[in-house]
């Protein structure tokens, strides 16, 4: 298999495994609830070891953009649908700002293995 493809498997992975461990995180209350700090810290854990496997073939500004990026947007839609958070007009122009920048990145960006 293309160790690329591999690569945006693992951050794939990395970016669920992060925006789960940050619904375990609001579901630890502080981390007054041992379960879900459990949880929310071995979800980390898997994130960024994904991250460093997937960092030996894809640039890390590439990697970590994505990663922060995608993990930003689907936390907010975690945070609307599962916690009821409501997002203001200037909260959706600026994640559609990096919706744009991460497709702009990896459409256009000659750093990015395409």
């Amino acid at each position: 298999m293309n160790p690329t493809m591999i690569a945006y498997g693992y951050l794939a992975i990395a970016i669920v495994c992060e925006v789960i461990g940050t619904t375990f995180l609001v579901k630890s209350e502080q981390f007054t609830r041992f379960i879900p700090t459990l949880i929310m810290a071995v979800l980390y854990a898997i994130s960024f070891y994904l991250l460093t496997q997937t960092i030996k073939t894809i640039p890390i500004g590439i990697a970590y953009a994505l990663w922060g990026g995608l993990g930003i947007v689907l936390t907010s839609l975690v945070g609307l649908f599962f916690f009821k958070q409501t997002l203001d007009t200037a909260a959706v122009i600026g994640i559609a700002m990096i919706v744009g920048g991460v497709v702009v990145m990896n459409l256009l960006s000659n750093s990015v293995a395409h």
